[in-house]
């Protein structure tokens, strides 16, 4: 072996004349390489009135003086091009970029840059995930912007009988959750601060129709309870016409008597008598 495995430094033999001159060629390499730093990687060919020792990463295609010598260190000295191979693992700061590379074999990369692709296990962002919450951030805002168009946050079950859900909390008391709760019809559940969760609303998946609190939706708005429209003076009524046919009120000052009315998408009539309330 007449050189060293890795930097392929030139080794002075036995009996060897004029052993200064293989001396300096490794000083040489020693100079070129030990902590690297080039003026560029953007070169293609030699540039003009370089500097004693200055080093490029030649660019591809290499033309000139260069070619041939795609992605080696070029260094000048002597009044001279010389140039060293690269390998895996080597680091070089490039001058011009203010940025520190590493050579992964193949080429050129930014050390510390996260690839294109990349597959985590678990991922904190100013907080600690663990096994059930594989991804924690600890933020004042998170924002899932769209690419153009729209955006949509997917959640995923496995099963109808798993959740899938939003859960709000309170110093990690939840107080409400919305999603996929044990079925595949959408619902709303809130909690007080003892655990006790009541289901607010359900929506049948199949029909659309809506429930108000723990009962299946029979038609279009189930109400598991007593409803209270708003209540108006005759003198502080919206406009029927503007709430349209069918819109309902409570009138607390009528002359028959509170009651509920109606619009007919003109008027409110009394729901007792059809007549025009006054």
């Amino acid at each position: 072996m007449d050189q060293t495995p890795n930097l392929k430094l030139p080794y002075i033999m036995p009996s060897q004349a004029q052993k200064h001159v293989t001396h300096n060629e490794a000083l040489r390499l020693l100079d070129a390489v030990v902590h690297l730093s080039v003026k560029s990687r953007i070169q293609t060919g030699a540039p003009i009135g370089p500097l004693s020792g200055e080093r490029h990463i030649v660019a591809s295609p290499a033309t000139g003086l260069w070619v041939g010598k795609d992605g080696m260190i070029a260094f000048f000295i002597d009044d001279g091009w010389s140039f060293v191979t690269v390998a895996k693992g080597w680091l070089a700061y490039v001058e011009d970029e203010g940025r520190l590379l590493v050579f992964n074999g193949t080429e050129w990369e930014v050390t510390g840059s996260v690839p294109d692709s990349l597959s985590l296990s678990m991922l904190g962002v100013q907080a600690t995930a663990d096994a059930i919450n594989r991804f924690a951030i600890s933020s004042e805002a998170s924002l899932f912007n769209n690419a153009g168009a729209g955006h949509q946050i997917k959640v995923n079950k496995q099963a109808a009988t798993n959740t899938a859900s939003l859960l709000f909390q309170s110093n990690w008391t939840g107080h409400a959750e919305m999603g996929l709760n044990g079925d595949n019809n959408f619902s709303i559940k809130v909690g007080d601060d003892v655990g006790n969760w009541r289901e607010a609303v359900k929506v049948d998946r199949a029909t659309g129709n809506v429930a108000v609190g723990s009962i299946w939706p029979e038609t279009r708005l189930h109400v598991d309870g007593p409803i209270r429209p708003a209540s108006f003076a005759i003198a502080d009524l919206p406009s029927a016409a503007a709430h349209g046919a069918g819109a309902m009120v409570f009138v607390n000052n009528a002359s028959t008597g509170p009651q509920m009315v109606y619009s007919n998408g003109s008027g409110w009539l009394s729901m007792r008598t059809g007549a025009a309330i006054t």
